[in-house]
């Protein structure tokens, strides 16, 4: 009997997951009273300035799990709570924690990594050979350039307001704890555009925001490179991009532009089979000559 292909919520529209999730917060032998852990903050690289005022910076924070937000081919995302015990500074977190070499699943990576280069050439061959300390080097790269594309796109948009992404809060290892997209009150998570059923008023709105967003990638001169309904996000009505670590180099990666026009053809093809009536091939072209590659 042939098995079918293992699904993930990058395939299907269900978001959020309840109940308790494994792998739990890593141990810390000095654990607090309440919650998981302490807050990892003090040891993290910390996301762009300024700090949004609902980051949780104090050394007396600590984060609890609430479940698994999203599972995915090369990381699972789970709900935290970062609270200051017995106050009202809380915050919800998306912990995004990318798998070993041996557990992730997207095995499709070499043509993203083309661009990206390590300092020390024998790390380069490791991941060239995808050996096991290669294929970690590999998943420290994703967590990594994830971490780097939403500090830069969210800079962006803050002075221009042109593209949504969830602020990066904070990085450790593999592990990638970004702003939560959804209800606070409930943990309930942003439905995906996939899942966005709207009038034709509301999705003239969302297609000029995701042309507005392309726009701002490709003058930036990267791509998303995997951009789909399934990675947007919309909460109140703005569209957030998410699940940026396999972002594309335009000018550096040589299948850059064929990144990009996947990406527009891919969000086009939504709107147009929803009714709206989108010019792909003109869109392609200007953002081609916005990223400088014409």
């Amino acid at each position: 009997m042939r098995r079918g292909r293992r699904k993930f919520d990058d395939d299907e529209a269900d978001f959020v997951k309840r109940g308790r999730i494994e792998p739990a917060l890593s141990e810390d032998p000095d654990l607090p009273e309440t919650g998981d852990r302490w807050s990892t903050w003090d040891n993290a690289l910390h996301g762009p300035d300024p700090l949004p005022e609902w980051v949780r910076t104090e050394h007396g924070a600590v984060d609890t799990e609430l479940g698994m937000l999203k599972t995915g081919k090369e990381a699972d995302v789970y709900l935290v709570r970062r609270a200051v015990p017995d106050t009202d500074k809380v915050s919800l977190l998306a912990a995004k924690r990318y798998r070993d070499g041996d557990h992730r699943l997207f095995h499709r990576d070499a043509g993203y990594l083309e661009g990206r280069r390590v300092r020390r050439s024998r790390e380069m061959r490791a991941m060239t050979n995808r050996t096991a300390f290669g294929k970690e080097l590999i998943a420290g790269q994703w967590a990594a350039a994830e971490f780097d594309a939403l500090s830069r796109l969210w800079r962006v948009g803050q002075e221009g307001g042109t593209i949504s992404v969830p602020y990066p809060v904070q990085l450790i290892g593999t592990e990638l704890m970004l702003e939560f997209i959804g209800d606070h009150k409930t943990g309930e998570a942003a439905p995906r555009l996939a899942a966005v059923r709207t009038d034709r008023e509301g999705l003239e709105d969302l297609w000029r925001q995701m042309t507005e967003a392309l726009s701002v990638l490709a003058r930036t001169q990267i791509a998303h490179g995997d951009l789909s309904p399934y990675n947007t996000l919309v909460h109140e009505g703005r569209l957030v991009i998410i699940d940026m670590p396999q972002i594309v180099d335009l000018i550096a990666n040589p299948q850059g532009a064929e990144f990009m026009a996947r990406d527009v053809r891919n969000v086009a093809n939504w709107f147009t089979a929803r009714g709206l009536r989108v010019d792909q091939d003109e869109l392609i072209e200007r953002l081609s000559y916005e990223a400088g590659l014409l």
